[in-house]
């Protein structure tokens, strides 16, 4: 019980523990329904002694203070996947973007790369033998509080205790604030268009049919792995093996679909590094024995991932080419999200045994004004999954399989997917393209 005198000495208003952070550093902020807004808040009002501060993380919620105008001189951020908080900046360039995989974001850290000087994370109460617990979000936080010269921890009486590789003891800590304060809730947007609900739902059920009993599962959030979810009641001893899951998986644990008994890999167990959700979802994963919490460079290994047997990955694309290249992080040249966990779980499902990569979207956006299977990437988008990559891709038309095709073939199996109203346009494309010189 020695760490409780110790944990008392290090414990300090906002204002002070923040005060150690200087001109030039370099500061990691714990992202996600965990960002620790009471130390951000205090770093942003007390600017004035510094300046070229780099604010470094992934996806984070609420206010992004150090990303305004006015605080150009004193922060820049640089982020590793981009939130709707900082996309502005970022593509007014004034904050950076690093294009990396989720997985290997650690080893940025451990190798010095991206070297730490002060982490700003939001922990549980110590327990009786002093740890903490990163609770809702280890991903690349725990990581890089290994490597940090200086740790600061918002030490918060609502954030629940997760197991598994989730936890530091107070000793590490330099400077404790004890907050009572909400997580950041992530919660369903309602959809306005009910059609958008029923080309989910479609697409939801094309993705259930690729899902064998026994599988393993990576989901998202949003609509399409909800309605995905939803499909799979009648299914039998699935298990969870992703990056992130939401509120939607609490249902089927609670039904008995969800049982991980037959995973190759941690079996009878949940393995994720984060969670992206409501308070419903903060208590389901509270010292919860069936969860377990691991690092990003753990959970998004694709030889990890590839030890699951039967290993279901479904991820989303804001549009794929006729050859099956995946653009999912940029609009055109504009910058909209990052790499995140795709290309990890989509090459860890594909060295899966029996496994099965899902590159599920729409047919089109914009209310149906563009169709989202287009001939050529456009100017200026990034490939996020290459076409070597992709193997099955899911719209509300059905399920094209492109593993093993070549470019004509790939191009029909991704027409027939396609949106009716685009299809005479990309069937045209298609014969100039690829089929000029094809003996009838």
């Amino acid at each position: 019980m020695n760490w409780i005198e110790s944990y008392r000495s290090k414990v300090r208003t906002p204002e002070e523990a923040v005060s150690v952070i200087k001109s030039n550093m370099r500061v990691y902020v714990h992202p996600g329904c965990a960002t620790p807004e009471v130390l951000l808040n205090a770093m942003c009002e007390n600017s004035n002694h510094f300046e070229n501060v780099e604010v470094i993380h992934l996806l984070t919620f609420g206010v992004s203070p150090y990303s305004h105008p006015s605080m150009e001189k004193k922060f820049r951020h640089n982020a590793l996947f981009i939130g709707g908080n900082v996309r502005k900046a970022v593509n007014e360039g004034r904050a950076d973007f690093t294009p990396v995989f989720l997985y290997e974001v650690p080893h940025l850290f451990y190798k010095g790369i991206l070297p730490i000087d002060v982490a700003l994370i939001n922990v549980s109460p110590p327990d009786k033998y002093g740890f903490c617990s990163f609770g809702v979000g280890i991903e690349c936080t725990k990581p890089a509080t290994e490597v940090a010269k200086i740790i600061i921890a918002q030490i918060n009486t609502q954030m629940p205790r997760t197991l598994g590789d989730s936890f530091i003891h107070i000793d590490k800590i330099d400077y404790c604030v004890e907050v009572d304060a909400p997580l950041n809730e992530l919660k369903r947007e309602e959809k306005n268009n009910s059609g958008d609900d029923e080309i989910s739902e479609k697409i939801g059920k094309y993705i259930s049919s690729l899902i064998e009993d026994g599988s393993t599962l990576q989901l998202g959030i949003g609509a399409i792995p909800d309605a995905v979810l939803k499909h799979l009641e009648g299914k039998e001893d699935l298990g969870i093996h992703t990056e992130m899951f939401s509120d939607c998986i609490i249902r089927l644990v609670e039904k008995g679909v969800i049982t991980n008994e037959k995973k190759t890999l941690h079996a009878g167990k949940i393995i994720a590094s984060f969670v992206l959700g409501t308070r419903k979802l903060f208590d389901f994963v509270d010292n919860d024995p069936i969860l377990e919490f691991h690092p990003s460079h753990y959970t998004n290994d694709p030889f990890i991932i590839s030890q699951n047997e039967k290993m279901v990955a479904i991820n989303s694309a804001i549009e794929i080419d006729l050859s099956g290249q995946v653009c999912a992080d940029s609009i055109g040249p504009m910058f909209y999200s990052g790499f995140g966990g795709q290309l990890d779980f989509i090459r860890g499902a594909s060295r899966s045994k029996g496994g099965k990569p899902v590159i599920a979207m729409p047919s089109t956006a914009r209310n149906g004004e563009i169709s989202k299977i287009v001939p050529y990437l456009s100017q200026g988008a990034g490939v996020t999954t290459t076409r070597g990559d992709v193997h099955y891709v899911v719209t509300e038309y059905g399920i094209a399989d492109l593993y093993g095709k070549n470019i004509r073939q790939r191009a029909k199996e991704l027409i027939d997917i396609a949106h009716p109203d685009f299809r005479e346009d990309l069937d045209k494309f298609t014969t100039e393209r690829f089929f000029r010189n094809v003996p009838v």
